[in-house]
């Protein structure tokens, strides 16, 4: 091969990567910048049940990875996000869960909210119900404190700042959301009961994920109505 000829087929090789390279980069810009709306109202409840039932697993078991993977095949399949996006939002929740994981106190605890807010605030640009980001992502926070701290707060109180949270993403009353938080509760209530006993069971994930799964057809028929 002649000297000529190799340069020549560099520069063909040259120009298909900046080529593959430009189509990459406009990509991504589309996944991340173009605006998209997505209807909240509709989900699949069984589906959110089952990945909310791993999420769960793969938090207690400090699978940071796998907690991450399992959000972002939430929001790619139930907030119907493209793939980078969906990616970037999943990091924001998963590092809101594990800084929430190692406080200790309120004061510790509220060092997740800046990432929750990304989070809420990403939800919101593709929602087509126009929430407080700032709200829900406070109210997010403040059941995962009240479920933290369960000891110092009386029964219902879990269940209520469950349905609050609901009630403020589709902006419906609070009393359509009360079954939602009360089998959600109950959900995490068996969860712990069992990790304080020494073991949760295959068999105590499966009632988990059966409770999630009508706490989460109760919302679908909530926000319907």
């Amino acid at each position: 091969m002649s000297s000529g000829t190799a340069r020549r087929i560099i520069k063909i090789v040259v120009r298909v990567i900046a080529l593959l390279l430009v189509l990459l980069i406009g990509g991504v810009v589309l996944d991340l910048y173009y605006p998209r709306t997505t209807k909240m109202r509709e989900f699949d409840p069984d589906e959110v049940a089952r990945l909310e039932t791993a999420m769960w697993r793969s938090y207690y078991e400090k699978e940071q990875v796998r907690l991450f993977n399992q959000l972002a095949e939430l929001l790619r399949t139930q907030y119907h996000m493209p793939l980078v996006r969906s990616n970037q939002v999943a990091y924001y929740a998963a590092n809101a869960a594990f800084v929430f994981k190692q406080g200790r106190e309120r004061q510790d605890y509220e060092k997740a909210l800046p990432d929750l807010i990304k989070f809420y605030a990403e939800i919101r640009k593709l929602s087509d119900i126009p929430f407080d980001v700032d709200r829900v992502a406070r109210l997010e926070l403040e059941w995962w404190i009240i479920h933290r701290q369960r000891t110092e707060h009386k029964p219902g109180d879990l269940e209520k700042a469950l349905a609050e949270l609901q009630a403020e993403i589709y902006r419906v009353p609070l009393e359509r959301m009360i079954e939602h938080g009360r089998l959600r509760a109950e959900a995490m209530t068996i969860r712990d009961t069992k990790a304080e006993a020494g073991r949760v069971s295959e068999a105590d994930w499966t009632r988990i994920n059966e409770l999630l799964k009508e706490s989460w057809r109760s919302l679908a028929k909530a926000v319907k109505a």
